[in-house]
């Protein structure tokens, strides 16, 4: 730009120069030489007008005026009879860019970074703009290891006074990181160090994590986590001397050295505490997670701070400022710390803003809230109210600000703000077995209709052997103190014919129910309900002979009256991607008297997550049922439980395991119990995407009852496999694959299901 201007400024001293006429009135002005520019363009950045008069000065004040507008290679003036004329030569317009060889970016993103450097279609072209462009370009390629990329760019004519640009891409070969030396560790090896990294040499899977490329924002990130392992380690004075990132001259391979001093194991002395204390010492010193004669861990430190704050905050003083100072003694090689605590002002909550809800009515999310307008702050409530909004699991983000209001030394405001997600879906669930083929269902469902909260769940499950047609509708506030009350019709129709593993009968089962659901705190709800139902049994011609026994003794068709009663905790840190915390819930299912049918069913799951590490986590499940008939009458065959398939011990095909009949058909039982064990993470070179989520599995289990087999017998069946779960935007996949670790002659396997749902 400098030097375009350094051109005008000479080009303008020579026109005045060259302009060595008398002054003149202006009469009239004409422009010549443009072919795409508007006359009237010239005119509004022409600072001369009819009537002026025309002198040295002003013509060339006028050529620098026009050479700034960038738009013109040449400007000259000339006069004729009191006649301005100005001529011009414009500057050629960027007809069409093309790039070739380019495979690593879509070209349409690459065309992007072109723009956003000054080269786009229809703007003016410019040299310096397009080697600031081809620049840029390379540094897109060089920050994805293209170190050897070559780009070569070729400008062509074209009529109207136009040029197209192509952009010769050679990308070369991907630079791979091929060494990571540490020079100056003693205390640790120098693999245990290399664990903490990011970056790594190429394995088995850096072709799809893209860990083995050199970047130095990922480096400066490993850097931190070194320095982090050693701080959190007791190494208080460790330091990063230098680092060396060298190349090889074909550009293909990359190596990194990293000194560090070490520097002495530190050991806490003291722990101190001074400022204003507004909570009772002794309460503060329970949440300092650091204690004399422990390692110093910068982990613990900072953890330390963070209670302490969150404390503070609960008594309304979001503004707490915590300072750990640190008093070292290095012949010792102990540290003592000092926390000074400044609570500041005590403040309280002006206004709760929600945003990003679109669908889903403010009151909604409102209700969820703990932390109110006009009450003082409180972290504990703030942090509550983000996890019961975000366990709504109407969203796929939930994000809580607390931003000062301006001009004020005590109030705040809340700003959550929430990222819809789908709440209707239409589900299709699909799983092959080499006995079945493939087995297909769905299912119509509204989690939030209208932006009300309120569920309505039609079912139609059209698989080949569980029929069901279903109305559900559930109010989760029927009353405003959280009192959940719904409503069930449904029609089931069971057919066993078509699976060769389970015993041959079909029930229709037509019946409604209520429930009502009452909280008893943040954590625990109780659910009860009262239903009705009447169940027709058909058997087949090969039914095992305790099902025709039951029919014989109840016939055909039998009304039963359900009433159950149910209790759930659910401790979960998140419905969006549980890392931590628990879920709980006891069932009763009884069959009360005035009907024909008089059983109990029980039954506990618990669903258990521990944060492994920052991106493992172990998930532990456990099931138990149990099952019978009370004054004199037996547990109604299909009444019984089942184990096998993708929601208990995958491998095995659905309901397909526990006792069976002479023709190896399963019979169900009247006890069940099922284990898995999963450690869940995320996506290689996706660990930000809360879409998408891996997991290693061990399930086990099976049901057992009268006439059938014990678990410690061969009842128990295992397996083992990997599982995939992804919110994909044409709604949630779920994909399983499963290798039973210990099957028996006759069991049924089904190694490979998937569930697909489309969402509206």
């Amino acid at each position: 730009m400098k030097v375009r201007y350094l051109v005008a400024l000479v080009s303008a001293l020579c026109a005045s120069a060259s302009w060595a006429r008398e002054p003149f009135e202006v009469k009239d002005i004409r422009v010549e030489g443009i072919q795409r520019t508007e006359a009237g363009t010239v005119f509004s950045y022409l600072p001369v007008k009819v009537g002026d008069v025309l002198d040295d000065e002003k013509a060339a004040a006028a050529i620098k005026a026009l050479y700034a507008t960038g738009f013109f290679k040449d400007v000259r003036l000339e006069s004729e009879n009191g006649v301005l004329i100005v001529v011009i030569e414009e500057r050629p317009a960027i007809a069409q860019i093309t790039i070739v060889g380019a495979k690593e970016f879509e070209k349409d993103k690459l065309k992007e970074g072109l723009k956003q450097a000054g080269l786009a279609e229809s703007r003016i072209f410019d040299r310096s703009t397009l080697e600031k462009a081809e620049q840029e370009l390379k540094q897109q390629y060089m920050a994805r290891g293209k170190y050897a990329v070559k780009i070569t760019t070729t400008t062509t004519p074209l009529e109207r006074n136009r040029v197209g640009i192509t952009f010769h891409v050679d990308e070369g070969r991907t630079a791979k990181i091929r060494k990571i030396n540490i020079v100056g560790n003693k205390a640790f090896k120098e693999k245990d160090l290399l664990s903490a990294f990011s970056l790594r040499t190429p394995g088995l899977l850096t072709w799809l994590t893209k860990e083995d490329q050199y970047s130095k924002q990922k480096l400066g990130g490993d850097l931190e986590s070194l320095r982090s392992y050693y701080l959190n380690r007791g190494y208080l004075e460790f330091s990063i001397e230098s680092t060396q990132v060298s190349i090889t001259p074909d550009m293909q391979d990359i190596y990194i050295t990293v000194n560090i001093v070490e520097g002495p194991k530190y050991d806490v002395s003291e722990i101190k505490l001074a400022g204003e204390l507004l909570v009772p010492e002794e309460e503060l010193r329970k949440l300092i997670q650091l204690s004399p004669g422990d390692t110093f861990s910068r982990e613990k430190l900072t953890e330390s701070i963070k209670l302490i704050t969150d404390r503070l905050g609960d008594d309304g003083y979001a503004f707490a400022n915590v300072n750990a100072s640190p008093q070292l003694d290095k012949e010792k090689q102990q540290v003592a710390f000092t926390f000074f605590i400044d609570p500041g002002r005590r403040v309280y909550v002006r206004r709760i803003n929600i945003t990003g809800n679109s669908r889903t009515r403010d009151e909604v999310i409102r209700r969820e809230m703990r932390q109110f307008e006009g009450g003082w702050y409180s972290t504990s409530k703030i942090n509550r109210s983000k996890t019961r909004v975000d366990r709504l699991n109407y969203f796929t983000a939930v994000n809580v600000e607390t931003p000062a209001v301006p001009g004020t030394t005590d109030q705040i405001d809340v700003n959550v703000e929430v990222k819809e997600k789908p709440t209707g879906a239409v589900m299709f669930g699909a799983g092959y077995s080499n006995m079945e083929g493939l087995i297909l269902s769905g299912s119509v469902a509204q989690d939030n209709i209208f932006g009300t909260g309120k569920f309505v769940n039609l079912m139609v499950n059209t698989g080949s052997v569980n029929k069901t047609y279903s109305l559900s509708y559930t109010d989760p506030y029927f009353t405003k103190d959280g009192v959940t009350a719904g409503l069930d019709l449904y029609k089931r129709v069971l057919n066993t014919r078509t699976l060769s593993s389970v015993m041959n009968f079909n029930t229709d089962t037509l019946g409604a129910g209520l429930r009502f659901g009452i909280p008893i705190n943040e954590n625990d709800s109780i659910m009860g309900g009262l239903g009705a139902e009447q169940t027709t049994i058909d058997l087949g011609p090969d039914s095992p002979q305790r099902n025709i026994d039951f029919v014989n003794k109840f016939g055909r068709t039998t009304i039963n009256i359900p009433a159950t009663l149910s209790w759930r905790r659910d401790g979960r840190d998140s419905a969006i991607w549980t890392t931590s915390g628990t879920t709980q819930r006891v069932f009763a299912e009884v069959g009360l008297p005035g009907g024909d049918l008089t059983y109990y069913k029980l039954s506990y799951d618990l669903r258990w997550y521990f944060p492994i590490t920052e991106i493992f986590t172990l998930m532990l499940n456990g099931e138990l049922g149990y099952g019978d008939g009370y004054s004199g009458k037996e547990l109604p065959f299909f009444k019984n439980f089942f184990a096998g398939g993708n929601t208990s011990v995958r491998g095995y095909n659905i309901s397909s395991l526990g006792p069976r009949d002479a023709t190896n058909r399963t019979l169900g039982g009247n006890k069940r119990a099922v284990g898995n064990i999963e450690v869940l993470f995320p996506m290689p070179g996706m660990r930000n995407d809360r879409t998408v989520r891996l997991s290693a599995f061990l399930d086990g289990g099976t049901v057992w009852g009268p006439g059938g087999v014990r678990p410690d017998q061969e009842g128990l069946r295992y397996s083992a496999g990997i599982a995939v779960t992804w919110i994909s935007p044409m709604g949630p996949l779920k994909i399983s694959v499963a290798q039973p670790l210990n099957s028996q002659p006759g069991d049924n396997i089904q190694r490979f299901q998937f569930q697909f749902g489309q969402q509206f």
